[in-house]
Formats: structure tokens, C-alpha cells, sequence
């Protein structure tokens, strides 16, 4: 397996991938728009500089994505700036097998190459998979969003 940036030829996969995300995340948010939608802007992501999009490849074939911004703290954070994660898929027959640690292993290694210590992500409080595959990799949870219509 292979860890590496993403590049534009890489696009068409990763807009695949997107599509997968939001699939995933429908059950746990009753706001999502019905049918296709983007949570990202993939092409202009790709070629950003405070921006990684990483995959994981085995034998020619993308089985994996993650992302990190950077974005700027609020103003009464103790910290300038932190790297936001996102774009987090592995594919379902490649799941259990480390691929989501590689990845944010990688994540982590860009955001320490920009002068950033703090990593920050969001997942849905229902989605216990997820929360155990990033507690797994060291997330902690530290705030709930919660709504009310």
C-alpha cells in the first residue's frame, strides 16, 4: 500500500469518494439535501497550498482520502492557526486494515511541515464507527453541536 499526495488525475476517484462520505453521513443528519451535492471543491483543494489531500493506493488503485486545511483559530484560542481534517473515506472491502491511521499519519506529518501542532476534526455524534476509528489515532472529543427546529 501506498500513502501519498493526491493529484489532479486523481480527481474522478476522489469525487467518487465524496459521493461515498455523504452516503455514509445521510443517516446522521436529517438536514443533508436530497440527491448528489459537494461538500468540498476537490479541484481547487488540490491545488492549494494550505490544503493536502491524501490517498491511500494499493496495486494502481485508489482505496483511500483525507484532508487538511488550514484555518485560522477564533480569535480567543491560544493558538494561530490548526489543521482542520476532513475528506475522510476508506473504501468498505479495505476497511479494518489501518488504512484510516496511514492516512492520518500522513495528515499529520504535512501539518507538522507547516509549523502547526493542533488538529482538529468533526464527526457526527451518532457515527460511533467513525469516533472509535479517530480515538483509535488519538481524538479526543471536546464540544457537541447540537440543534434544535
Amino acid at each position: 500500500m501506498q500513502i501519498r499526495k493526491a493529484y489532479s488525475g486523481d480527481l474522478d476517484t476522489l469525487l467518487e469518494f465524496e459521493q461515498g462520505i455523504i452516503e455514509a453521513e445521510r443517516p446522521f443528519d436529517v438536514t443533508l439535501k436530497t440527491g448528489q451535492f459537494h461538500y468540498y471543491n476537490l479541484k481547487e483543494m488540490l491545488n492549494r497550498d494550505d490544503c493536502a489531500i491524501i490517498v491511500a493506493e494499493e496495486n494502481g488503485q485508489l482505496i483511500g482520502s483525507g484532508s487538511a486545511r488550514i484555518l485560522d483559530a477564533k480569535p480567543y484560542n491560544n493558538y494561530g492557526s490548526y489543521s482542520f481534517l476532513g475528506f475522510m473515506y476508506v473504501d468498505p472491502s479495505f476497511r479494518g486494515r489501518g488504512v484510516n491511521r496511514l492516512i492520518i499519519d500522513a495528515l499529520k506529518e504535512w501539518t507538522k511541515s507547516k509549523g502547526l501542532s493542533e488538529i482538529r476534526l468533526q464527526v457526527y455524534s451518532d457515527n460511533s464507527s467513525a469516533i472509535n476509528a479517530y480515538e483509535k489515532v488519538g481524538f479526543k472529543p471536546i464540544l457537541t453541536e447540537m440543534r434544535l427546529t
